[in-house]
């Protein structure tokens, strides 16, 4: 129109699209383009959400932190303090009696966010006190207690002669080729450490931690057909009999066609069935055997067992890994979970059991929206009213749906309801405790496509694998616990078609706070590979728990989960340092170098401002999280990204900032070459050296080419003495004068170009490409 007030501008979105006949616009939207449905809301309430990853590091003021050093205090902000002629940007921690510690940025990783249980509230330490090395040293000296046993078993399975299977033949090659899908970077590493147990003649214990969906299985097709190959048998055990039925047909779709014989044994065979598999077992006519708790009855017997591979280990109970203890001593084994950090993890923190991580998505993998659908005023009939919704608009798609309730008593009435609200749908219901053919038929029935809505229990939590499901209702949501729900909810979204879960439960003022943070984390953490995300929160509601035992989960509320954690680390450290030396000394080309302490992270000094101003990022949380993020950075990649992003987020960043950088990237350098501490000033240079318990770097005294000597055959011939060893407060130390001068950028870029030089003197350069000192 000529006349400009004759419309106006609303800032609102749109829904859905529309035709304008007469001015011959058709107008849609993204969602209706790319063939999506928005996610449906509940009118006039915010979103609930849990915290983001991000805001579980981050730290506001007030919040407890634990300081590795000096235990528990509370975090006070970021301020400004004057050290000499400089402004330096620090972090201030208040303990008992307001005791203030300031901390430079260049320790950052020395201060953690308190998380043990929810609820609990620490008790402060006290700067310069006692308290928190006791409280270290307890909890030191009862880990090594728990260790030294699990080390103890690892060292008789490290010197235990087992199997060591052949390199990869023709027709493993082919088989790997003939997967439909393209290998993640995380599946390929995990299948490549596998392979590579399996042709070591130590027995092989691996984990496989990866999230649903994410290719767990076609890794356990690979190993057990290499297996095969050799002549060697596979027993593969799960905890259900569903999942027993899905591998069966993943490892026959894929293995038939080379002559491999692979048998299911589960309660859904007839006893004439079982009788003939355990007697084929026994002479070997079976290669692969897929079953449940069945494969550790004491008829079964097998002629010559080579891989033994447990899926879901976590839902298997004490008994039975007392049983598979026995049946695995020298035969190789692979554990896979999906389970969020389960228990089973403490194995590998410990380091007597190895660990892969599948945590890349498959490729066009799309995360799966999920919504908490509280009963209000208006109760049933909303919920009614989204059932129907979330059930018509799948099958209209032409797809298929998971109804999930926890009782099997009232399936029947609820199987009613629902046929009663969709009365279109052809609803099939499935349980644990029907009878195995009742069961089986149901299952393959929904497989197959003759019933389009599965009402059943949390039976099909673990490995069902039907890509079109792609919606999941779990009706009282609040009776899950967060592991089990992330398990059902894997079980939708595993195509590129977009994928729904409805978590339907009472009104949420009914619900107990930890449920209802469980139900918002598992809302808010639906980006692909969130489990570690999910576990980190699930500590945080309902505690810790125990790594290593009930009686840990004390020093867990005493010093929060990752000083704990850190703590663990410590002390398996220098349990095999100090009583398993000789175990692990081969594992380091017998250097030491395993058994040696690992070289902290230097920390930098500069007569110069590094630092983020607040008139750049005013907020002091977002300049923490910033400073923590650079100083966690390990290569220059990732600094030249971080640089980009704070350009991109913030505008062009001031020489401070670009000084920062520099300094991070003196301090990479510095802990490179294993050195303790760098100090800029003027145009000198103070490098402390490394502690004398570092073998890595002092070596065998009488050796003429440790890194040491190296370092002082080339400070010998550096002319005009501008590089000279000296004492400095008990410590060793190179003095480094005459650097260029110029600017603040100038000197810290030729500080760091030295100290890159010195470390090449002590570590030369790799021909494979090895960072100096590692």
């Amino acid at each position: 129109p000529a006349d400009p007030s004759a419309y106006s501008i609303l800032p609102t979105s749109l829904h859905s699209g529309f035709v304008f006949p007469a001015a011959k616009i058709a107008l849609f939207t993204e969602h209706e383009i790319f063939g999506r449905k928005k996610q449906r809301g509940l009118p006039g309430r915010r979103k609930s959400r849990g915290i983001t990853p991000k805001e579980l590091l981050q730290l506001k003021k007030g919040d407890f932190v634990v300081h590795t050093d000096h235990g528990i205090g509370k975090f006070w902000g970021l301020t400004r303090i004057r050290v000499g002629s400089v402004e330096q940007e620090v972090m201030k921690i208040l303990f008992l009696e307001d005791d203030t510690l300031y901390v430079n940025l260049g320790y950052v990783n020395r201060v953690q966010k308190y998380v043990a249980s929810e609820g609990h509230t620490p008790a402060l330490h006290r700067l310069g006190g006692g308290e928190w090395e006791k409280t270290k040293a307890k909890a030191k000296k009862r880990i090594k207690d728990i260790a030294r046993d699990i080390i103890a078993v690892y060292a008789r399975r490290k010197h235990e002669m087992g199997f060591a299977f052949s390199p990869d033949s023709h027709w493993q090659k082919e088989l790997e080729a003939s997967f439909l899908f393209e290998d993640t970077p995380d599946q390929a590493a995990a299948v490549a450490d596998v392979k590579k147990d399996m042709e070591e003649p130590a027995p092989m214990d691996r984990l496989i931690c990866g999230d649903v969906g994410f290719g767990k299985t076609e890794v356990a097709v690979r190993s057990a057909f290499k297996s095969v190959l050799d002549g060697k048998q596979v027993a593969v055990l799960v905890p259900t009999t569903i999942l027993a039925h899905q591998h069966f047909n993943t490892f026959h779709d894929r293995l038939s066609r080379y002559t491999t014989r692979i048998e299911n044994l589960t309660r859904f065979k007839s006893k004439k069935d079982q009788t003939r598999i355990v007697k084929d077992l026994a002479t070997g006519a079976v290669d692969i055997v897929i079953g449940t708790h069945r494969l550790l009855s004491k008829d079964i017997a097998f002629r010559d067992l080579g891989l033994l591979i447990i899926d879901e280990e976590h839902r298997f109970g004490v008994s039975a890994k007392e049983k598979l203890r026995k049946m695995k001593t020298t035969v190789d084994t692979l554990a896979m979970t999906a389970t969020p950090i389960p228990r089973t993890l403490q194995f590998s923190l410990i380091g007597s059991r190895d660990l892969s991580l599948i945590t890349t998505p498959p490729r066009n993998r799309l995360a799966v929206a999920t919504e908490i659908v509280p009963g209000g005023s208006a109760g049933r009939e909303h919920h009614r009213e989204v059932i129907r919704e979330a059930i018509v608009r799948e099958l209209h798609r032409g797809g298929q749906v998971y109804f999930v309730h926890d009782r099997v008593s009232d399936l029947d009435v609820i199987a009613r309801q629902v046929a009663d609200i969709v009365p279109e749908a052809r609803i099939q219901v499935a349980h644990g405790q029907m009878a195995g053919h009742e069961l089986e038929k149901a299952m393959l029935g929904f497989m197959e496509k003759r019933s389009n809505v599965l009402l059943c229990t949390k039976i099909i939590e673990s490995g069902l694998d039907i890509p079109n499901v792609n919606t999941i209702i779990v009706n009282r949501a609040d009776r899950f616990g967060l592991a089990e729900l992330y398990q059902l909810r894997g079980r939708v979204g595993r195509s590129n078609v977009q994928a729904f879960a409805y978590l339907l439960t009472p009104p949420l003022s009914s619900v107990p706070k930890g449920t209802l943070r469980r139900l918002q984390a598992l809302e808010e953490f639906t980006e692909l590979g969130a489990g570690f995300n999910l576990a980190m929160r699930d500590l945080e509601i309902r505690g810790a728990g125990n790594l290593l035992g009930g009686e840990q989960s004390g020093f867990v509320a005493e010093m929060g989960f990752e000083t704990y954690e850190r703590v663990i680390m410590e002390a398996v450290a220098e349990i095999k340092r100090e009583e398993f030396a000789e175990l692990f000394l081969p594992e380091a080309g017998g250097d030491g170098s395993a058994v040696t302490p690992a070289a902290a992270e230097a920390v930098v000094d500069a007569d110069t401002e590094a630092l983020i101003p607040e008139v750049y990022i005013e907020s002091d949380t977002e300049r923490l999280d910033l400073y923590r993020r650079l100083y966690r950075t390990g290569t220059e990649e990732e600094i030249r990204s971080m640089k980009e992003e704070l350009a991109d987020r913030f505008g062009e960043y001031p020489p401070e900032v670009e000084n920062l950088f520099l300094v991070v990237g003196m301090k990479h350098a510095a802990s490179r070459a294993r050195f303790q501490k760098v100090s800029l000033s003027g145009d000198s240079l103070t490098i402390i050296l490394p502690d004398p318990a570092d073998f890595a770097f002092y070596g065998d005294p009488n050796s003429p080419d440790s890194p040491f000597q190296r370092l002082m055959v080339r400070v010998a011939a550096e002319k005009h003495g501008k590089v000279r060893l000296k004492e400095q407060n008990k410590k060793l130390a190179l003095i480094v004068s005459g650097l260029p001068g110029g600017g603040a950028a100038a000197r810290l870029t030729a500080a760091r170009v030295k100290i890159g030089e010195i470390a090449k003197w002590i570590f030369p350069v790799d021909p494979s490409g090895a960072v100096p000192g590692k």
